[in-house]
């Protein structure tokens, strides 16, 4: 099949999915008979409207089959699968569709023709929906609040609501790709399907100024007698002026500058009907009647993107140099996980690998031991969220001491009590304050409790050798490193302040990494100073 033939069906289909026409869509896309991986997903999304799952699961099996490393046609085929109740093979389909955006967060297949990007928190978010149909409510939980650690745009607040639901045992809706949305071929392959009249149309120019020399490609317009007066839209107030046509310079003072070039106008035009511009660098003369008005914008680039979200925005000044110091030893570095097998909240619904050639299967039997766990909750119990490097979420008591709860949270994170600083935040403010008297009998989780829910910050403190602590300081929201200097901490971390840079700039440590911060970016927690070294 000629691929032009290919190309005029295929665009000829996505006439017809804008146009709301999906049996003509189809009927288009059955014409083709060489189909590609992309009109084959056309097809499948087009049967998804009508409502055929079958034929739409079979257009997804050729999709596949004709790319393997399509990571949206695994993500699709498992919403398709979860719709039909083929709960493993869609559990399958959303694993290798992690495993195929190898490690990144988001995959945009503009470029592919295709207006949607993929994020990883979306598979993942499939994935816990198939946990869900499969009774594995603590597996769903558990995905989801792996998805709320990937970084992504356009998810909102769909993860907290979907948690919510998981906690309630409410099945998740499974997300697809939206029904509008197909691939698409290149614009510019498309114009070249029509045909094209290089040689033109003849087209007669006269003038109403008797003798008229004026020659030239432009429609007729109004001249005065005795000279030509160049077309003005509006006021212009620019003395920009763009050359209609090339100009070769005939005389002494005259420039050559190509057409389409811009120029300023620096002087008016004399009797010759030359004006002096500048060009390149240099000024010189040319011709008025060939120069039009250009009107110079601002790019949008540079309009004002400020956002009043009220995280205030670094400081103007350039950030200084570190200061120097005694050398400390180096805290041992984060180990990023990469690797292309699927994450541990996946495997841990399978009993042993499978080798790499075959897709992985998977059983609802891995968590049938643990399906009675909360049914014996009390009604006075409260829902936990805990924001740590991750966030984690307990069902906690009511009555429960400050002190045990700390204790839990430890446990849940497999840190030690003692080297945990918990922090809230009371209702209608910004500023976390630290967990008042943890260990005091009598303190329980009921104070910072509001509407069956309670939320706690958590950090590990981290000791610092051999230099001296002036005070501590709590960031008041995240800052993401703006260089190697910089020191990168998350909203209600602990900041050991170690020096006064300047007046918009401290030096701090934060988790076993030392660097410059804003200080708009935290607050003094107390005033007390801390002159000796912290061992």
């Amino acid at each position: 099949m000629l691929y032009t033939e290919l190309l005029r069906l295929w665009h000829e289909s996505v006439q017809a999915v804008d146009a709301k026409d999906w049996q003509g869509a189809l009927s288009k896309l059955e014409q083709i008979s060489e189909p590609t991986s992309r009109t084959l997903f056309n097809a499948a999304s087009a049967h998804l409207v009508l409502g055929q799952l079958d034929l739409a699961l079979k257009a997804l099996d050729l999709t596949i089959s004709k790319d393997e490393r399509l990571a949206v046609g695994f993500f699709q085929r498992a919403a398709v699968m979860m719709q039909i109740d083929k709960l493993e093979e869609a559990l399958s389909d959303c694993i290798w569709a992690q495993k195929h955006m190898r490690g990144n967060m988001v995959i945009d297949y503009k470029q592919l023709g295709l207006r949607f990007k993929l994020y990883s928190w979306q598979v993942l978010y499939n994935a816990a929906a198939v946990y869900c149909r499969m009774g594995q409510w603590e597996q769903a939980s558990e995905v989801l609040l792996s998805a709320s650690q990937e970084k992504g745009g356009g998810r909102g607040g769909n993860l907290e609501v979907a948690l919510d639901s998981v906690m309630k045992k409410e099945v998740l809706a499974p997300l697809l790709v939206p029904e509008d949305v197909v691939f698409r071929p290149r614009k510019q392959d498309v114009e070249q399907l029509q045909q094209r009249d290089f040689l033109g149309k003849a087209k007669v120019i006269s003038s109403v100024i008797p003798n008229d020399d004026f020659g030239g490609f432009e429609p007729l317009r109004l001249q005065k007698p005795g000279f030509y007066e160049p077309k003005v839209d509006g006021a212009q107030d620019s003395r920009y002026m763009r050359m209609r046509i090339p100009y070769m310079a005939r005389g002494p003072g005259q420039l050559t500058v190509p057409g389409g070039a811009m120029v300023f106008l620096f002087g008016e035009e004399d009797r010759d009907g030359m004006a002096m511009v500048i060009y390149d660098g240099q000024r010189g003369l040319l011709p008025m009647s060939l120069l039009d008005p250009a009107d110079v914008k601002m790019p949008k680039g540079k309009k004002d993107k400020r956002v009043p979200s009220g995280i205030p925005l670094p400081p103007g000044l350039k950030p200084p140099t570190r200061p120097q110091a005694q050398p400390s030893p180096a805290a041992p570095p984060r180990v990023r996980f990469v690797s292309d097998t699927p994450p541990p909240s996946y495997t841990t619904a399978t009993h042993a690998p499978l080798p790499a050639s075959e897709p992985p299967r998977y059983t609802a039997n891995a968590a049938s031991q643990q399906q009675a766990k909360a049914q014996g909750a009390e009604a006075s119990s409260v829902v936990l969220k805990v924001h740590y490097t991750y966030t984690v979420a307990l069902s906690v008591p009511l009555d429960t001491p400050f002190h045990e709860v700390k204790e839990r949270i430890a446990q849940k994170l497999g840190q030690a009590a003692p080297q945990l600083r918990l922090r809230h935040k009371q209702h209608g403010s910004r500023v976390l304050i630290p967990l008042g008297e943890e260990v005091e009998p009598g303190r329980t989780l009921q104070e910072v409790a509001e509407a069956g829910r309670a939320t706690l910050w958590c950090q590990t403190e981290d000791p610092l050798d051999n230099r001296t602590i002036l005070y501590q300081m709590v960031a008041l929201y995240d800052y993401t490193a703006q260089g190697p200097e910089d020191l990168e901490f998350s909203e209600g971390d602990t900041i050991d302040i170690l020096g006064e840079v300047n007046e918009e700039w401290l030096e701090g440590h934060n988790a076993g990494n030392i660097g410059i911060f804003p200080s708009c970016f935290a607050y003094k927690e107390n005033t007390n100073i801390c002159q000796s070294p912290v061992l």
